[in-house]
Order: C-alpha cells, then sequence, then structure tokens
C-alpha cells in the first residue's frame, strides 16, 4: 500500500514569492513519520525563479507535516524549505533565519497571531464587483450576512474546515470590509512553527477556490481608489508582555526605532496600501496607541486594562513573508529587552 504526501514550498518569485506543489508517492512504512524522517526531494530551480538552468537542481527539505484535508485517508501535506545540494539553506529559504532567532530568544517565548486578509476574484474583477462598475460604498460587507453584502462564503467555509482538519492553528474568520474580501486568522504559535501554518492555510485556500472557479489574492491593494487593502495584522507577545504593562510599552518603542527597515520587508506595495487612510498609519510615520487602528502598532483596550497582553503590528501586508516578519518583530523587540 501507498499513500500521497504533497510537497508544498515558496519559490523565488519577486517582489512577491509564490507557493508550489508536487505530489510524492511513499509506501506504508513512512506513515506517521516525523519531517525529520520524510524524504528529501529534488525539484528544477530553473522553472521557480530558484536556480539557473545550467545547475538547476535545488533540495526540499520536510520540516512540517499535516493530514491532507482534500485527499483524505492517510495521504499528508509537507511543508518544505528549499536548500542547496550542499544541504544549505537556498538564498530565497527564509524560514531558515526564522527558525535560528526563534531558538535563540526561546526563553522569551514569543507568541504570534496572525490576521491573514485576501480578495477573492472571478473573471478579472473582485467577486461581488459587477461587470464594467462597482458594489454600493463600503460599510455593510464588514462581517456581513446576506447576499447582497456577502460573497465566496462557500468557498470560505470550505477553506476553514479544511484547516481544522489538517490540524492548522486556524483560529477564526470572517468577512472584510471591501465585497469579496475575507480574513482567517491563525495562532497563537512560535515564529516559525506559526509561519508553517500560515504557509499551509495559503495553499489550502488557494487550492480550494480551485474548485469553485474563483482565484484568492493576497494583494494589499486589490481595488484603487476609495476601497480598503489587504493586510496580514501581526499579534505579538513574550512572556514579560503577557505578565507586565511595561514590556508593552518597551516593545513598542523598539519598534519604532526600527520602523523604516521593518516597513520594508512587509511586503511589496506597502506605500499603496499604508496611506493613513482607511484604517492605516502612513507608510513614511510610525506611531502606536490604545485602541487605534490608524496608528502602526495598536495596543488593545483591554491589554490597557489589564495591564499586560500582546501589541498588534497593523503594517504587514497580506502578501508578507510570515518568516521574515515573525523574525524580524522577535529579533527587534527581544534583543532590546535582553
Amino acid at each position: 500500500m501507498v499513500h500521497k504526501a504533497e510537497y508544498i514550498w515558496i519559490d523565488g518569485t519577486e517582489p512577491t514569492a509564490r507557493l508550489r506543489s508536487k505530489t510524492k508517492i511513499l509506501d506504508d512504512k513512512m506513515l506517521g513519520a516525523a519531517p525529520d524522517d520524510l524524504p528529501i526531494w529534488g525539484f528544477d530551480g530553473s522553472s521557480t525563479n530558484q536556480a539557473p538552468g545550467d545547475n538547476s537542481d535545488c533540495v526540499l527539505r520536510p520540516v512540517a507535516v499535516f493530514p491532507d484535508p482534500i485527499r483524505g485517508g492517510d495521504d499528508i501535506l509537507v511543508m518544505c524549505e528549499v536548500l542547496l545540494v550542499d544541504m544549505t539553506p537556498h538564498p530565497t529559504n527564509t524560514r531558515a533565519a526564522c527558525a535560528e532567532i526563534s531558538e535563540k530568544y526561546a526563553d522569551m517565548e514569543p507568541w504570534f497571531g496572525i490576521e491573514q486578509e485576501y480578495t477573492f476574484f472571478k473573471d478579472g474583477h473582485p467577486l461581488g464587483f459587477p461587470i464594467g462598475g462597482f458594489p454600493a460604498p463600503q460599510g455593510f460587507y464588514y462581517c456581513g450576512v446576506g447576499a447582497d453584502e456577502v460573497f465566496g462564503r462557500d468557498v470560505v467555509e470550505a477553506h476553514l474546515e479544511a484547516c481544522i482538519e489538517a490540524g492548522i492553528k486556524v483560529s477564526g474568520i470572517n468577512a472584510e470590509v471591501m465585497p469579496g474580501q475575507w480574513e482567517f486568522q491563525v495562532g497563537p504559535g512560535g515564529p516559525d512553527e506559526i509561519s508553517d501554518h500560515l504557509w499551509v492555510a495559503r495553499w489550502l485556500l488557494y487550492r480550494i477556490a480551485e474548485e469553485f472557479g474563483v482565484t484568492a489574492t493576497v494583494d494589499p491593494k486589490p481595488v484603487k481608489g476609495d476601497w480598503n487593502g489587504a493586510g496580514c495584522h501581526t499579534n505579538f507577545s513574550t512572556k514579560a508582555m503577557r505578565e507586565g504593562y511595561d514590556p508593552i510599552i518597551a516593545a513598542c518603542e523598539a519598534l519604532g526605532a526600527k520602523a523604516e527597515e521593518h516597513v520594508r520587508a512587509y511586503g511589496a506595495g506597502i506605500e499603496d496600501r499604508l496611506t493613513g487612510a482607511h484604517e492605516t498609519a502612513p507608510w513614511t510615520e510610525f506611531s502606536y496607541g490604545v485602541s487605534n487602528r490608524g496608528a502602526s502598532i495598536r495596543i488593545p483596550w483591554q491589554v490597557e486594562v489589564d495591564k499586560k497582553g500582546y501589541i498588534e503590528d497593523r503594517r504587514p501586508n497580506a502578501n508578507m513573508d510570515p518568516y521574515v516578519v515573525t523574525k524580524m518583530i522577535t529579533d527587534t523587540v527581544c534583543s532590546a529587552a535582553s
């Protein structure tokens, strides 16, 4: 008997990397195997923007395994990192650095919860937009109900169920401010762990949307004009932040000291989304405040009341690389506190 393993990896497309995957047949002796025990596998890097044609071999190394909710049975999804043939991290491998920082500051217990916004498209326009025109202005779509306010719920429900069956740390879903725009949340979890979960959840979103004849995009500004962009708000805490308020303020100050460096790494096209409108702070300015969705960093009101908790970095784009973002936030905050 055999079972199927879908090997998933991140390619080298710029400025925003894409997901790739292919199927490997495993025999039953590999059932229940840990990632380190699964076989490595090769691929043609010249077809994924990761190698030249005359030296095209790249290596997939499994880092996380999930039950496959689409194929079912004993089939699995395998998140992989990309290596060079000498088994060192490929230049496009952002996970390796994330895992290193995660291990370095493990004693500080960094936790993340990530809010992934995305937009459905069909026939070249956002789902819910009439062909050749625009729907009613924003106002009723966020967390709405009814066929005149919500578009794509069948895809969203199928995706949520698939994430649950796969063991993804999914923690919620909601319709967003623009028609055809949705959000799912993953967390809490450590930097590399939650990033693995987010990448696999994205893969499941794209794969399930295929079944419904729609596409899902993480474009940070899918429709120009007076429409909300799409972000990937990143909630963060350390053990000290979960126990006291002074570390909350210190984390905000540390992020402010490296604001420009962070914004540059928070996803291509960030200047189109972080304009100061549509619940964003300008990308050229840094701010933080309690309950302020127009700030770079929001401190939830309950955190101020409890004098402990977490912060929300509202700057990352929907198309951000979670390995990069979680690594940077962890390094910036934890290095300042150590």
